[in-house]
């Protein structure tokens, strides 16, 4: 390839590949989550993990809400949506109980969701129910994740 046509392929230079990813906002709230505690209601936490090379790893996490079974997060979680790629997202729901012990065996996993990012772009608002451990529903305990596109 001479250099006159290196120049104007799409792939070199600026409007590479960068040119494929956008940034995704991502909106969460859960309805109906379990009452895992005994004297007072749960304290719901999202935490958001993408899956790289077969490992999950923690990218974001809302805030915790006191004492509520329908929460609305107010945080929003950002995200890299790269179009030619798979993202595969986990998103875990814990019933707080300290400050620092977030997402540990301390807390109380209220249940679970997996999809990808591109599933959640398309749909714009995806509502699936969590799964407990070994694919059990937990309860009527559901999952909305909105999406908009920055």
């Amino acid at each position: 390839m001479s250099e006159s046509q290196e120049a104007s392929s799409p792939v070199a230079g600026i409007g590479g590949p960068a040119a494929c990813v956008t940034k995704v906002e991502l909106r969460v709230s859960c309805k109906s989550l379990l009452d895992r505690d005994t004297l007072k209601k749960s304290d719901p936490c999202v935490i958001l993990l993408v899956q790289s090379q077969g490992q999950w790893t923690e990218l974001d996490r809302t805030e915790v809400i006191k004492s509520n079974l329908n929460p609305v997060f107010a945080k929003v979680l950002m995200l890299d949506y790269y179009f030619e790629e798979v993202q595969k997202l986990r998103f875990e729901v814990y019933d707080i109980h300290g400050t620092h012990s977030i997402g540990t065996r301390d807390d109380d996993f209220l249940g679970g969701m997996e999809c990808t990012l591109g599933q959640i772009v398309a749909q714009k608002k995806m509502v699936k129910p969590l799964l407990l451990k070994y694919g059990k529903y937990a309860g009527k305990s559901n999952i909305t994740v909105s999406s908009a596109l920055d």
